[in-house]
Formats: structure tokens, sequence, C-alpha cells
């Protein structure tokens, strides 16, 4: 059984709503070649300081055969993550490609 939320709670707590960016990326025409390696450890470098910036505040590895490698929260809006996107080293060398959506999500969420 879930705990019940009322819908007084349900309205007051979308008032605490704030902007985010989700990123997919996938697997790009360059992803699995032997300079691959490389590129992806530079990557997750990146994504490193990102977090440490309190840009990228998610950052999930997708470990199925699917063709999506990724997943990412930015606490940035949409324009800014896909700048920054575009700069990613995985992305310049077409190991990656992404997609960024604009999402809401409550501030301070996180994975237990």
């Amino acid at each position: 059984m879930t705990t019940y939320v009322s819908d007084d709670e349900m309205r007051a707590g979308m008032t605490t709503t704030k902007n985010y960016t989700a990123t997919i990326l996938h697997k790009g025409p360059k992803y699995g070649t032997p300079e691959a390696g490389a590129i992806v450890w530079e990557h997750g470098r990146r994504n490193y300081g990102l977090r440490a910036d309190g840009l990228l505040n998610i950052v999930c590895p997708v470990m199925d055969d699917s063709d999506v490698c990724g997943i990412g929260i930015f606490n940035l809006d949409l324009d800014a993550t896909v700048a920054l996107m575009e700069e990613d080293p995985g992305v310049v060398a077409g190991v990656f490609t992404f997609e960024a959506h604009p999402v809401r999500s409550f501030p301070g969420d996180s994975l237990p």
C-alpha cells in the first residue's frame, strides 16, 4: 500500500517544482571503435566536473543492449544544456548523440 497524498498536499508540492533538462545519450556512429574508450573516459571525467560544479545532478549510465548509453538531469535550462552537450568530447567525436528535454522536478530529490 502506498502512502495516501491529498489533493491539497499535491497542489502545495507542485508549487515547489523547478525546471531542469533531461538528456538521453545514444550510441553515435563511432561508438565501439578502438578510439572510443579513451573518449568515453574523458566524457566521464567531464561529467564528474559538471557534477562537482552543480550543473549535472543525476548521471545514469544505461546498462542494457539498447542504443541508449545514459541519462542525465542538468540543473540548467534547455538552451544551456544543449550548448554544454554539444561540447561534450563524446558528442564532438561522434561516439554519442543526444536528446535534450525540458522537465520539472522537486529540488532536493535524490537517489536512495
